[in-house]
Order: C-alpha cells, then structure tokens, then sequence
C-alpha cells in the first residue's frame, strides 16, 4: 500500500500543474481550446470539478479562491455557447453557490437548468435523449455516454438547489436509456456513441475514457441523491459488470488500461485509466465492490499510474479530445498532450486514494 504523503505529495504537483495549464503549441481543431484552463469548455469543467473535489479534503482556502475567481473572471468574460459539453463547469458552481450563497450563481445555474429543460433548449434526438451538441457542432442524432458525468451529473445538483423533482426524475430517465442504447452487454462495456438517424453505435468500439465517464459519474450521481431502489440496483449492476470486464482487460504489467480496453496493442491511455481506478477504489470504499476481489487490482493500479506523473505534476500519456470514430486507428491515431481533464481525472482518482487511505 502506497503512503498517504506520497499521494497528497503527487496530489499537490498534478493540482498545482493544471491551475497552470495552457497550450503549448498545439493546434487544435475545437473552436474553444480544450487545453487552456482559462476557457469554458467540457475539460477545464472537469479539471475543475477535480480541483473541487480536492479542496473538500484539504478545506485549503487558495484552492477555493481558485475556484472563485475562475469562474467570477470567466462570468464576467461570457459564456459563448451554451451545450452538453459546457455544461460540464456548471457542476461545480452548484457546489460553490452552496458556499456562497451569490445570487449571481443562482440566477446562472437556474437559468442553465431550465434551458437544458425547456423545448428550445438542449436539442432531443431519438427517444428524447439529450443531443450531443458541441460548440461548433450540433452533432445530429448523436448520444455519448460523456453526457452522463458532462450534464446530467450538474441538471441532478441543479433538481436540489432548485427543488425541482422533475429535473431529477428526467436525470433517471436520461441515464437509463444512455444505458439502453449505449451499453454493450454481451462485451459487458459501452459504445462510445449512437447515432439515432443512422441507426448504429459507429465502430462499436469500447474506447476507455468515453466508458470511465460512467465509471465515475455513477457512483458520484448514487453517493449525491436518494432515488428509487430499483433504478439505483440497476445502475450498480451496470457499473459492477462493467468494473468485472475491466479488471479481465487490464495491462497485465501494470494493471492499467488501453487506450482501446480491448486491444491489448493499443496504448495505456491514463485520464481512462485514471477514471477507472477512481471508480474502483471509490466502490471498494463504498462496499459496491468486494475487497478480496479489487483491491489488489486497485493496488497494482495506483502504483503504476503515479509512474506516469512528470516532475512537474504534468499526467502524461493522455489523448486529445475524441470525436467518435468508425475503427480502431482512428482511436490510435488521436493526438497525446498534456489536458486538463487528463490533470482532473488524475485529481479525483488521488483523492479517492486518500478518501481510502482514512
């Protein structure tokens, strides 16, 4: 078992880093950067949100000047477009409004949860499922399972503030039928994608960060609200058969996973891996997952995953955002560098270890 210093140690480096993160160049091909912390966009939500997670452990008071003066200068910016993915920093303001009580980040989160809500707002596809609409790009007829931890985690936050129920109950809704159309349950792992209008999940390919998404998501959504017993049994047994068929697929050297779960010859990709182990080790804490059976995995995980932090607290060997794609290669071929949800997924998974270390 790793000692906690050297997690809060490796914590405070990958922290520190992605308060820092810019773009180093790259050219990217996304009309907000996915790179710069100082954006509004679906990774700097998620960067965020680990941030957060981090300061309910240390109640450091520079993480959550941080955080305020963040979203206060990116506020008074402007918001260019309001969609699935940027949705994803509204998660954390419902935290930080908690805190505050400023009625400037009650008027945004009520005025966001009802454009996800209202006719005109979130476009519907199939089913009424929440389109995965991008900055840029309406994405016609298409659902991710990203829209699980990237929206609907922030609509569920919003039902409670709100105390809207309705907003709850269309959350159970949503991730039942993403499950629906979504999970593969003869590989026991989801599709990255479905697309309504052309009727197919693309490739079928079970790419690991899209599936760490629900890794993630599922247990933060069931430790946060009380909902049906039959409905979160039916979660649970998604996530278990999905973390069951993870431990069958991880790195038999060092217990991570492939950029590809099922390809063995494609790359350790590490913000999945990262959301893979934060999941496990949170179901092991939580009693979802038997110890006797995950905690060696989770173990072997931890200690490699460190590995893959540079001296600087940069995570190392993430790839760049992935639109879906029809084959493995395309997967292969996304560009690797340094990203903030790479440094998040890193920060929910580190906390989580000190979260189990108690």
């Amino acid at each position: 078992m790793i000692e906690r210093s050297v997690i809060d140690a490796k914590l405070k480096l990958v922290a520190a880093r992605m308060k820092t993160l810019k773009n180093n160049g790259m050219k990217e091909v996304f009309p907000i950067s996915l790179i710069d912390i100082d954006c509004w966009e679906w990774p700097q939500g998620v960067g965020i949100f680990g941030l957060y997670k981090y300061y309910t452990i240390t109640k450091d008071e520079e993480i959550l000047n941080f955080l305020l003066k963040w979203y206060d200068e990116r506020i008074e910016e402007g918001i260019l477009e309001k969609n699935v993915n940027t949705t994803s920093p509204m998660l954390t303001l419902t935290y930080l409004y908690e805190i505050t009580k400023k009625e400037s980040y009650l008027a945004l989160i009520k005025e966001w949860a009802d454009w996800i809500m209202e006719e005109k707002g979130l476009i519907r596809t199939g089913d009424g499922l929440f389109q995965h609409m991008i900055t840029g790009s309406a994405n016609d007829g298409e659902i991710l399972i990203d829209t699980i931890f990237m929206t609907l985690l922030f609509l569920g936050r919003a039902s409670k503030i709100l105390e809207r129920k309705d907003y709850l109950d269309e959350v159970n809704y949503q991730i039942l039928s993403h499950i629906k159309y979504l999970f593969n349950k003869d590989a026991g792992m989801f599709y990255h994608g479905y697309n309504f209008d052309l009727k197919h999940n693309y490739g079928k390919i079970h790419w690991g960060r899209g599936n760490c998404w629900y890794t993630v998501a599922i247990l933060e959504y069931l430790d946060e609200f009380e909902i049906d017993p039959t409905l979160r049994r039916a979660f649970l047994s998604i996530y278990t058969t999905q973390v069951k068929t993870l431990k069958g697929h991880a790195n038999k050297e060092n217990n991570l996973w492939h950029t590809v779960i099922d390809d063995p010859k494609s790359y350790i990709e590490i913000s999945g891996s990262a959301g893979f182990l934060c999941g496990i080790l949170k179901g092991i804490r939580q009693g979802v997952l038997p110890k006797d059976e995950y905690q060696a995995l989770a173990d072997n995980a931890l200690e490699s995953i460190l590995k893959f932090i540079s001296e600087d607290g940069t995570v190392e060997n993430v790839s760049y955002g992935t639109p879906i794609g029809y084959d493995k290669q395309f997967y292969l071929d996304i560009a690797i560098t340094p990203m903030t949800y790479g440094q998040a997924l890193m920060i929910l998974c580190l906390t989580e270890a000190l979260n189990h270390a108690k």
